[in-house]
């Protein structure tokens, strides 16, 4: 996917047909008191981690987070800490 930054909370990402099943680079994240991301930047995405994660290198974003977004969100009130809008956090990019 051509990189492109627009900014999304969790649900907005996870309801998102673009992202669902893709690790999804975001960035300028903000995170709730169990340091889970709630929101951020979208930079870019890709079915393949290894790719996005070259893509990033080579662009210089070394300090994104990167996410998998498993699964549409049907939650209505607030996330648990142990599952945030359906995404699992990879801080290690």
């Amino acid at each position: 996917m051509a990189s492109m930054i627009s900014r999304m909370t969790w649900r907005e990402l996870c309801r998102s047909g673009a992202y669902k099943g893709r690790w999804v680079a975001i960035d300028n994240c903000r995170y709730d008191e169990t340091r889970q991301p709630v929101e951020g930047d979208v930079v870019d995405s890709d079915a393949e981690f290894s790719e996005l994660c070259a893509r990033m290198r080579e662009a210089g974003r070394s300090s994104c987070t990167i996410v998998f977004c498993e699964s549409d969100v049907f939650v209505e009130g607030e996330a648990t800490p142990n599952a945030v809008d359906g995404l699992s956090a990879d801080r290690s990019a």
